[in-house]
């Protein structure tokens, strides 16, 4: 097992993530289950429900034929994670077009999360 595929078996249902696709677009990811085979996730901006091969961090994405990749999974501090926990819900009730806007704290943890997630990548 690399050691990329043992740090990914830390992650526990609660925590965030941070995974890339191929064609570069980002991807901040809920742990909503874990399975012995799949981390299962949803990515909270775009509440696509994802799942994760346990073994190489890899997902299908969007049209099914692209892959996404868990690239780091450095915990947030406890003010971002918990923003993006708001965001998540907010996003998940789908409350119409007003209630999808970002809310200042939440371009903040976007931001932080940008830095924090590339200047803590998984070891290869």
């Amino acid at each position: 097992m690399t050691d990329h595929a043992k740090t990914i078996l830390d992650l526990s249902v609660g925590d965030f993530f941070h995974a890339a696709s191929a064609s570069g677009a980002k991807i901040i990811c809920l742990v909503t289950a874990i399975t012995s085979t799949h981390i299962q996730a949803r990515n909270i901006t775009r509440q696509i429900c994802l799942d994760f091969d346990r073994q190489t961090g890899f997902a299908k994405w969007g049209n099914k034929s692209a892959l996404c990749s868990i690239d780091s999974i450095k915990p947030l501090p406890p003010e971002i994670h918990d923003v993006f926990l708001g965001l998540d819900r907010r996003y998940r009730s789908g409350q119409g077009p007003e209630a999808a806007k970002l809310l200042d704290a939440e371009k903040r943890a976007l931001a932080f999360a940008r830095t924090h997630y590339s200047s803590n990548p998984l070891p290869l």
